[in-house]
């Protein structure tokens, strides 16, 4: 009995003792520790699993802003270039008509004296005549093929856009600011001034000078 009470105390004491090694506090709380993390990183992918969605709709809704303000430069820039091509071709010529007008306007002055009685004048004189009108008729259809007017504003109304007045005429026949002289025609470029006509301008007679 006593050898049995033995065996089993010997038995009893290494069982107690694995026991005891394999389950101390600090070992559970380590095992627990290891654990923890793991179980937060699967929340955290949980958390990050909705964040993915919104950053990509933010990051969509950005294209797509950028996207729509890149159209809408390119379209600006595409009326820009249009607008301006329409102006080169309506305007481009200015500078050239310009410098042109002077020998136009020299031509038309050579024009205006021509004698209207031409029976005393030879044969080829009367070509001669013929000839610069014909070249001055010709020079006035091409400008004006181009966009290039005359003014010639006699009897209208003074316009400071489009006039210069050199001169006032006292005159009861008209309105004052009539013009009642041209020193000068001027030209127009469509809708864009070259030269301004030189004119004389009527204005109201003074007392003194009706007395």
């Amino acid at each position: 009995m006593a050898d049995e009470t033995t065996n089993n105390d010997v038995k009893d004491t290494p069982e107690d003792d694995s026991s005891g090694v394999n389950t101390p506090a600090e070992a559970t709380e380590t095992s627990d520790d290891i654990v923890l993390p793991e179980f937060s990183d699967t929340a955290g992918d949980k958390a990050g699993d909705a964040d993915p969605i919104s950053a990509l709709e933010a990051e969509r809704d950005e294209f797509k802003d950028q996207a729509l303000r890149a159209l809408a430069e390119v379209e600006n820039m595409r009326r820009r270039t249009e607008r301006e091509i329409s102006q080169a071709r309506k305007y481009g010529h200015g500078s050239f008509a310009r410098d042109l007008l002077a020998s136009v306007d020299n031509l038309n002055r050579a024009v205006d004296v021509l004698p209207e009685d031409r029976s005393g004048l030879d044969e080829t004189m009367t070509n001669l005549v013929i000839g610069v009108e014909m070249i001055s008729q010709e020079i006035t259809t091409v400008l004006e093929r181009h966009g290039i007017t005359r003014i010639n504003p006699l009897n209208e109304k003074f316009d400071y856009e489009k006039h210069q007045a050199m001169f006032e005429v006292p005159t009861s026949e008209v309105e004052p600011g009539t013009v009642v002289q041209v020193a000068q025609a001027g030209w127009m470029l469509h809708d864009r001034l070259l030269s301004p006509a030189m004119v004389g301008v009527a204005r109201a007679e003074d007392k003194a000078e009706d007395a």
